[in-house]
């Protein structure tokens, strides 16, 4: 192996080591999987390329999320921010419950932890980490502008010191520190539904058996088992679909009606959002078994289901989450992907 390779291959281990944490920075920036996949492989490539101009005034570390922030400012030039349902219009009565899909490019989506969570002994540490990737808290990130984004995630989440985000930003202690002051008074406004989400890490005993209850609620699909389960004011949402629903009465009412094809489902569990989840497979009439349909997030308070979040499109969140496409019916056990 000549020298040139070596130093090549050592590069790019360096480069991949901070993958994860870059992902998930780049995650909560854009409120899109699929936006911070890609913004995370441009830092890759501009780092690559500009290495050896890179002179070692800073960590790597820090060198990267230099990119990876300019990068992500850039995507957020074009305008827009990413949504949940409740975030756009009012509860649906299930009298009114109409099926509206919106562009994928209004919603804010989902990630598998494995992606965006680093791995850490730091139990603390680990538990800020899922906050801050939870539905609750993406949302509430996309009511700020861009760069008090930027200070938040890199102050509160990753610890940074204010000189340092002086010094990525190119600018002042006195403004990072201001505009820290303005995003924590924004969200302060802002509660987002979801917020007030308790889920334990590991699950604690009565966490595990509630999401027992419901798998076997679900795929019974016992609508008066999974009412048990629900927080009174319990949402569901369903991008693409505009549609949001509160209570028991209409989550199970719309399951029974417009959902009815979901009888029969099978469940296998994801750990997406900071959350538990579940990939929800229809049965497939044509094929046989069990076919792809959404990837569930839910939200735990009180020792009831108090979020429903179902995310619809399979061509997307399986292949994400390493999930297969297809279940035989006979099979009882099935092979997850990481």
């Amino acid at each position: 192996m000549t020298n040139g390779t070596a130093t090549t291959t050592g590069l790019d281990a360096r480069l991949e080591a901070h993958r994860v944490e870059l992902t998930g920075y780049c995650y909560r920036m854009l409120g899109s999987s699929f936006e911070a996949e890609d913004a995370v492989q441009d830092t890759m490539v501009r780092a690559w390329r500009g290495f050896d101009a890179f002179e070692g005034r800073s960590s790597l570390r820090s060198w990267l999320y230099r990119i990876a922030t300019n990068v992500c400012l850039d995507m957020l030039k074009a305008g827009g921010k990413r949504a949940r349902p409740m975030d756009l219009t009012e509860s649906t009565p299930l009298a009114r419950a109409a099926l509206s899909p919106r562009p994928d490019h209004v919603w804010l989506e989902p990630m598998p932890d494995s992606r965006v969570l680093s791995e850490t002994a730091d139990p603390a540490e680990a538990a800020v980490a899922k906050e801050s990737v939870r539905l609750a808290f993406m949302a509430a990130l996309q009511q700020l502008p861009p760069k008090q984004r930027v200070v938040l995630l890199l102050r509160e989440v990753l610890a940074w010191r204010a000189s340092e985000v002086a010094e990525l930003l190119d600018t002042s202690v006195a403004s990072v520190n201001s505009a820290l002051q303005r995003a924590r008074a924004t969200l302060a406004e802002r509660r987002q539904p979801g917020a007030e989400a308790s889920v334990s890490d590991p699950l604690d005993e009565e966490q595990q058996k509630l999401l027992e209850r419901y798998v076997a609620a679900f795929e019974g699909y016992d609508m008066s088992a999974l009412t048990a389960l629900l927080h009174e004011d319990a949402v569901m949402t369903m991008p693409p679909f505009d549609l949001w629903l509160t209570g028991a009465g209409d989550i199970t009412g719309f399951m029974t009606t417009l959902g009815a094809s979901c009888a029969g489902s099978r469940l296998l569990p994801v750990q997406v959002n900071g959350l538990p989840g579940f990939a929800h497979y229809k049965p497939d009439p044509e094929a046989g078994g069990f076919t792809p349909w959404a990837v569930q997030v839910l939200e735990i308070s009180d020792g009831r289901i108090t979020g429903f979040h179902c995310f619809l499109d399979t061509r997307r969140w399986f292949p994400l989450c390493g999930l297969p496409l297809h279940l035989e019916a006979e099979s009882d056990e099935v092979e997850q992907g990481a």
